[in-house]
């Protein structure tokens, strides 16, 4: 007899809450039940600062897709995000425990329990998850996996992934606000996510740096012999290039949101072209009937109110900006020492990574090859990298079940269907 859960990856990002659903079903695979979006409000440089508010946001999000497909909404997993996602090393030990000194899973979970035993040198600190760098058995270094290897004395050297636990109460909180109960164990980093949804193992194995640049924030994790190395998240994005225009041009936050969507780019091939832009709605013609019943047309006579600027001052303002996020992004490469030395390259994901000549510019800034990551082995979702979180929030958890069962075959490649339809 089959058995059907469905997963629910709830993206809760500064502009937009993003929120997928997949039927995962044990005799005929993966299938896509829904997908839908709405404005965010509440949300600061990644970080939930009004719980109630965006509690009503989720709730609405959710109201129409329950309402639109006729489903229930279960099982929800929902990204972490901001800057107070934080790495910390530690290391532990412990005695195997089985007679004939086989190390056991029972053993592999008392040293995870027993790596996160760490002083964190706050109260108001939480760990998310742990990220082994080594395992070592009575001194034997460079061990992939111990579990059923003989030894006496076994060591995991390993980094940990804390956030602060405000941040926790406040996505709990909102959920809760949406009459959802989640636990700390539905919370997933999003940069995480991320890199589960865009990165294959190969990329990993050979070392590589994702890069995501979403509205209020900016993220980076590097990865080289399938080990996390690095991660990072600043409190700068897409929405401060947009600043910047409407700084730059004396302009509304709307109108520069508009200019960067229609002419932004990293490398604009008519930077020296006079780009009109119309701020006024546009207006329809008068129409003026005759004596004798005639219709014609009279233009009105208002000025047209117009924003005159040229490509290669727009240009200048983005590259400025971009290139601090990839500057903050090799800051965090250099300090496992791995600047120029990633033959992964640099992989761009995000809904900020849209600007044509943004891959130029990275391959310029970082001296290694470049592309866009996608969402693999999702049909649907590879043309849009601003859905790899919440795509990787769902895979995330699959990929942990997996782990655990023992499964974890091409997971991605069943999950094919329908997602066109939700794509706008």
């Amino acid at each position: 007899m089959s058995k059907t859960k469905v997963l629910t990856g709830l993206d809760i990002g500064t502009d937009t809450i993003k929120i997928l659903g997949i039927k995962k079903d044990s005799e005929t695979g993966m299938e896509i039940l829904f997908f839908d979006t709405i404005e965010s409000f509440g949300v600061l440089k990644g970080r939930i600062k009004d719980a109630s508010e965006v509690g009503k946001r989720i709730s609405e999000l959710i109201e129409r897709v329950e309402r639109k497909h006729n489903c229930r909404i279960e099982n929800l997993f929902v990204n972490i995000n901001g800057t107070k996602l934080q790495l910390i090393p530690s290391h532990a030990l412990i005695s195997v425990g089985r007679a004939d000194q086989k190390v056991s899973k029972e053993d592999k979970e008392r040293i995870y329990d027993e790596v996160k035993m760490i002083n964190l040198q706050s109260s108001n600190k939480t760990i998310l998850d742990v990220f082994p760098r080594e395992w070592i058995l009575d001194g034997e270094r460079e061990i992939t996996e111990p579990l059923g290897m003989q030894g006496m004395r076994l060591e995991l050297d390993a980094l940990l992934l804390s956030t602060f636990t405000s941040d926790t109460d406040a996505i709990i909180d909102s959920v809760g606000a949406a009459d959802f109960e989640i636990g700390e164990e539905n919370i997933v980093p999003g940069i995480v996510a991320d890199a589960n949804a865009v990165l294959t193992p190969a990329q990993k194995e050979l070392g590589v740096a994702l890069i995501n640049i979403g509205a209020g924030t900016s993220s980076v994790v590097i990865y080289e012999e399938g080990k996390l190395l690095n991660m990072a998240v600043f409190p700068v994005g897409s929405g401060n290039i947009t600043n910047d225009i409407a700084i730059g041009f004396k302009t509304e936050i709307e109108i520069a949101e508009k200019i960067k969507r229609q002419y932004g780019s990293c490398a604009s091939k008519d930077s020296k072209k006079k780009i009109e832009f119309n701020l006024s709605p546009e207006e329809e013609d008068e129409i003026e009937i005759d004596f004798d019943g005639k219709k014609r047309k009279k233009e009105k006579k208002t000025p047209k109110n117009v924003l005159t600027f040229s490509g290669k001052e727009l240009e200048k303002i983005i590259e400025a900006r971009v290139s601090e996020i990839f500057e903050l992004a090799d800051r965090e490469i250099k300090k496992v020492s791995k600047q120029g030395l990633l033959p992964g390259g640099i992989v761009l994901t995000g809904g900020g990574v849209k600007l044509p000549g943004i891959v130029e510019l990275a391959k310029k800034e970082f001296k290694l090859p470049c592309r866009i990551g996608y969402c693999k082995d999702f049909k649907g979702l590879e043309k849009d990298s601003s859905l790899s979180t919440v795509y990787g929030l769902i895979m995330s958890k699959i990929e942990k079940e997996d782990s655990h069962s023992g499964g974890g075959n091409g997971i991605g490649k069943r999950i094919k269907k329908l997602f066109e339809s939700f794509i706008p």
